[in-house]
């Protein structure tokens, strides 16, 4: 009996088959299916690049770049040092931008502080791009635009917490709501090809905010589920363990101050803090008080933040200065600028009787709400100093609860960290021990890949890793009165120099034909030594300056800098041997 292997006919059966289909599908001809697929962005890195903010308070702005395209995160300026004599305003060196300024396609602001969004004006005369923000903070960008007669050509988009806006093709931005010490505040949720960054700007968690609702806590945690790529948090108080306080402390303070006081009351507070000002006129209006305003920019807070419907108050209860005379002390109370002891602010005018319209007697009590930021605690003692010399009766924060902070403590940055899960981790807003304590903070979480960076840093991030590649140009530009940029370090010197020795000026006549002086040099000085009394000094130096010139002239150094040189050089020995001073020395040659 002859045994058949079926399963090898079967085999060849079937491979047979195959190939016949294989011949028939080979000569149809191909069927046209339409298929539709997503534009394709172009494969890279999103670099982010900050300009200021870092290891400074103040200055605060971030590029993001992918691509072709840039958008800014807050634009802000900062007030001078002691070192910066003469100074108005600092600014960031925005030279980067200025070289990139077709890819810029839009700037998002986080609220409405100075250190965010004081620099927009001159940078949107540099870089006219569409500004996105919320209602008081778009309010207070158009004051500060009138100003500079920028508003009728610059696009400002109003956005509200929840809302979605997309910048070109590679940015998405999201608007979060949070809580900090002025209203409107908000964090941004940027949506890029290769993940999502939370930029939280500045930020506190307060259950019970004065008004709207408490930080988007579960917006933060959806996203964190979705997936964070880097999270950028607030830094400054980094340093204070547990929750920062809630602001309706403050309102309870203030309550117990006005009803237990028969005084005047002054309240100095920042002017953008909206909430805190309403407390001052709630507890004002409950103890039958007027509320009259001091001080230009808390004047125009007020009126902005009544007109947009973020301070309600009571008919009758807001005056003019011009009428607190007509009232007895306890019936009035000023709110006015000057917390931080600025020197033309009005509670540091009251403080040295220069100012027109309030005068500080013993009758005073004078609330400091605010704590000073730091640099400024000297003049803000000073302040203080002055105030008591009155009789005044002083308070602040030393004493009693009447501030607290905007910005979140530790166990609210801890909060943030374990909501959003940011597979990177970039400390923000603070100086270089605030920005390492809080990458530790995060290390000590779990989170391993932080990144302490400096301004003009360049971070570059695809859907994995991370890593610094450079540095652009992130500089301090100065402003001078109506001077932008025209003030640099050796202008600043020369100003410091002035300030510490003072100045001599040599003015000498010669013949460059005989090569004589033609007359004595005169001396002139300022900010040196008292001319009357140093005769004798003033004698001497005259002398040096004849003895350079005159080496010049013999060495036939006729050239007005070697010259010049060989008079600042003898009279400069001649006046640090004898005084140990280095004024600056200013030869002026006239020829005849």
């Amino acid at each position: 009996m002859k045994t058949v292997n079926t399963n090898k006919n079967t085999n060849t059966k079937k491979k047979t088959q195959r190939a016949t289909t294989a011949r028939t599908q080979a000569k149809r001809p191909p069927q046209k299916t339409k298929v539709t697929r997503p534009a394709k962005l172009p494969k890279g890195k999103l670099k982010i690049i900050p300009l200021g903010g870092l290891d400074e308070i103040g200055k605060n702005m971030t590029v993001f770049e992918y691509g072709n395209e840039i958008i800014v995160v807050d634009c802000g300026m900062s007030f001078p040092d002691d070192d910066m004599p003469g100074i108005d305003l600092v600014l960031n060196d925005i030279s980067y931008l200025e070289k990139n300024a077709e890819k810029v396609k839009a700037i998002f602001l986080t609220h409405g502080h100075e250190d965010h969004i004081g620099g927009l004006p001159y940078f949107l005369k540099v870089i006219n791009a569409p500004v996105y923000g919320t209602r008081l903070t778009l309010g207070l960008v158009e004051h500060k635009l009138k100003e500079h007669n920028l508003l009728s050509t610059v696009n400002l988009v109003r956005q509200k917490p929840g809302e979605t806006v997309s910048a070109g093709r590679n940015f998405k931005v999201e608007f979060i709501r949070t809580n900090h010490s002025i209203a409107d505040s908000v964090a941004l949720a940027i949506k890029t090809p290769v993940g999502n960054v939370i930029h939280m700007g500045d930020f506190k968690i307060d259950t019970t905010p004065i008004v709207g609702e408490m930080i988007d806590l579960a917006r933060l945690g959806e996203l964190g589920k979705e997936g964070v790529l880097a999270l950028m948090s607030d830094s400054t108080n980094v340093e204070r363990p547990g929750y920062a306080m809630s602001e309706k402390k403050v309102g309870s303070t203030f309550k117990t101050l006005f009803e237990s006081s028969k005084k005047r009351i002054i309240v100095a507070t920042f002017a953008s803090n909206v909430h805190r000002v309403q407390q001052i006129i709630d507890a004002a209006a409950a103890n039958g008080r007027k509320v009259a305003v001091s001080g230009r920019s808390m004047e125009n807070i007020v009126e902005l933040s009544i007109l947009l419907g973020y301070m309600k108050v009571p008919e009758g209860v807001l005056i003019s200065l011009d009428d607190i005379n007509k009232y007895r002390p306890e019936q009035v109370v000023i709110i006015t600028t000057g917390s931080q002891g600025e020197p033309m602010s009005a509670l540091t005018r009251m403080a040295s009787s220069d100012h027109r319209k309030v005068e500080i007697t013993q009758n005073d009590m004078i609330i400091i709400s605010a704590t000073p930021i730091p640099g400024n605690e000297k003049a803000v003692s000073n302040v203080l100093n002055e105030l008591f010399k009155f009789g005044a009766e002083v308070i602040y924060k030393s004493l009693v609860d009447v501030h607290v902070s905007g910005h979140a403590c530790q166990e609210e940055l801890k909060m943030i960290l374990a909501l959003t899960k940011p597979k990177h981790f970039i400390p923000v807003h603070g100086e270089r021990r605030h920005l390492m304590l809080h990458a530790k903070l995060a290390n000590d979480m779990g989170i391993k890949d932080t990144y302490i960076l400096e301004n003009g840093s360049v971070l570059e991030l695809d859907s994995e890793n991370a890593k610094v590649t450079g540095n652009v140009i992130a500089g301090k530009i100065m402003v001078d009165g109506l001077g932008v940029g025209d003030v640099g370090n050796v202008v600043l010197r020369d100003r410091k120099l002035l300030a510490q020795d003072g100045l001599i000026i040599a003015v000498i006549t010669v013949s460059l034909e005989s090569g004589e002086v033609i007359r004595e040099p005169e001396i002139i000085s300022r900010g040196f030594v008292y001319v009357k009394e140093s005769e004798e000094l003033m004698e001497n130096i005259r002398k040096a300056a004849k003895d350079g010139i005159e080496k010049s002239l013999r060495q036939r150094n006729t050239e007005w800098t070697l010259m010049k040189n060989s008079v600042k050089s003898s009279v400069s020995k001649y006046i640090f041997e004898t005084t140990r001073r280095t004024p600056i020395i200013l030869p002026i040659i006239i020829e005849v």
